[in-house]
């Protein structure tokens, strides 16, 4: 706009519109889950039972692509800071998966090739998968133990049906969101306080 244009700004340009649309979408995406999660089939209790996995678990290893890879790595760095042993697959040092450890996934379209790839050796090393995903009927689906279905759009969907956010961002968003809930959740569990974990917190910076 130029000092001399009176004209108001387009709504759909405005920084406070967009904020608006993201928090709705983010709590509609949320209620839905929490919906899916009290009802009475084959979705309900899964929230606890992601967190149970996780808990379960001997090793984490967390492992997603682009702005999923980078929202799971928050919840690795929280799982840490818990005082679980966790590890990002494609780090150089990253051991093997084995039994008793669990591959934790985000793939909004569940079929991303080198997810389901680890999902599957995972599996076959006697591993267990938690996935977050759009979509129930999915590979990546198919070879988790746990799986929290976000209804969000993959980056594939430009429908603007299920989102109108670009790309991935709705699912990235709840991504994130799942990661601190399941974290917040074990961390009451364990009965630790913030004073117990905060020497965990990175010193090297």
């Amino acid at each position: 706009m130029t000092p001399t244009d009176s004209t108001p700004p387009d709504d759909q340009g405005s920084v406070a519109t967009a904020l608006e649309l993201v928090a709705d979408e983010v709590d509609a995406a949320v209620s839905a889950v929490l919906d899916a999660d009290a009802g009475d089939d084959d979705t309900s209790g899964q929230l606890d039972a992601f967190a149970d996995l996780v808990d379960d678990a001997e090793r984490v290893f967390v492992h997603g692509a682009g702005r999923s890879g980078l929202a799971l790595r928050m919840t690795a760095m929280r799982l840490m800071h818990l005082g679980l042993e966790v590890h990002v697959v494609g780090e150089v040092t990253t051991p093997a998966i084995g039994e008793g450890d669990v591959l934790l996934t985000a793939s909004g379209s569940g079929t991303t090739s080198g997810i389901v790839a680890a999902a599957r050796t995972a599996v076959d090393a006697g591993a267990r998968v938690a996935a977050i995903t759009t979509a129930v009927d999915s590979p990546l689906a198919d070879l988790a133990e746990a799986v929290l279905v976000v209804p969000a759009a993959d980056k594939q969907d430009r429908s603007g049906t299920a989102s109108a956010q670009y790309a991935g961002g709705l699912f990235e968003q709840a991504v994130v969101l799942l990661g601190d809930a399941v974290f917040h959740a074990l961390w009451k569990r364990s009965g630790a306080d913030a004073d117990e974990l905060w020497p965990r917190h990175a010193n090297l910076e």
